[in-house]
């Protein structure tokens, strides 16, 4: 089980069933533009735990959680999928026990911690159980969480583009490269959320 001093001296560490509550608080306030059908809740929460429980993670600032990560094991899944369908309507009944990648569902940092290294914390924690697992590595649909600010002037597809060529840059999937994530394709239609354009971009990290 995963028990880790960060350097500002959080707790990085599985999570647990009584932290449930408050990681279902924090669904709001992480992905406020996010539908609500499709953030977690307390159930979904207990479901994680219970059928993954090395696979959960949270942060906390003393008794409070600050940022937490959801995964399952699963096949390499490149073809169109949804984050409804992918993660069993968020039960993960769609979780492979022996599935040789681990799919990051969900990854969120409360606004007032961000830029303190949380986020690559909690994905350094997901690829170090990569390797005690023998996983081939972490694929996840990383959010394009900048499309709103160039909606008005571009659609998805163009943003996409001028993502991969370099010449923007966004909050979300841009830091995931700069941990190791590559960039494989964009899905469209991958959640409803206005922020990024209802898509999502694949990304792999391989362990290597």
């Amino acid at each position: 089980m995963c028990h880790d001093i960060l350097p500002n001296g959080y707790v990085l560490q599985n999570t647990q069933i009584h932290h449930a509550p408050a990681l279902a608080d924090l669904q709001t306030a992480i992905f406020p533009t996010l539908s609500p059908s499709e953030r977690m809740g307390i159930a979904h929460y207990a479901a994680h735990i219970q059928i993954f429980p090395e696979g959960q993670f949270v942060v906390l600032d003393g008794q409070k959680p600050i940022a937490m990560s959801t995964t399952m094991r699963h096949a390499l899944t490149l073809e169109d999928h949804t984050f409804l369908e992918i993660s069993g309507n968020m039960m993960l009944t769609t979780h492979q026990p022996q599935g040789d990648w681990l799919y990051g569902l969900d990854m969120g940092v409360l606004p007032p911690y961000r830029g303190r290294g949380l986020a690559k914390a909690l994905y350094q924690a997901r690829q170090q159980m990569c390797y005690s697992l023998g996983l081939k590595g972490q694929v996840t649909v990383g959010m394009p969480n900048g499309y709103l600010n160039y909606a008005h002037k571009m659609d998805l597809n163009t943003y996409f583009k001028h993502l991969i060529s370099g010449e923007l840059t966004d909050p979300t999937v841009s830091a995931q490269q700069k941990i190791g994530f590559k960039i494989v394709r964009l899905i469209h239609n991958y959640l409803n959320d206005p922020q990024c354009g209802n898509g999502g971009v694949l990304m792999v990290y391989k362990a290597e």
